[in-house]
């Protein structure tokens, strides 16, 4: 089971809610688990432009270096 698919804590703080929310958001964007969960944890990452570097055939890897 991976960690998009787990179920979340009751006591998830609404921090833990946002960050939790924008990993599944990247993992259906088409990021695997380990980058999403990297770009999940830094703020200043846009979502939008997250999927839509994917979207446009730009690989995950390099993505990932121009997000971080």
């Amino acid at each position: 089971m991976s960690i998009v698919e787990t179920e979340p804590p009751e006591t998830e703080t609404e921090a833990e809610r946002i960050a939790r929310w924008r990993l599944e958001q990247l993992v259906h964007a088409g990021f695997e688990e380990t980058a999403a969960v990297r770009l999940a944890a830094e703020p200043h990452v846009d979502l939008h432009l997250a999927s839509n570097l994917l979207r446009r055939g730009c690989p995950a890897d390099t993505a990932l270096r121009i997000l971080l």
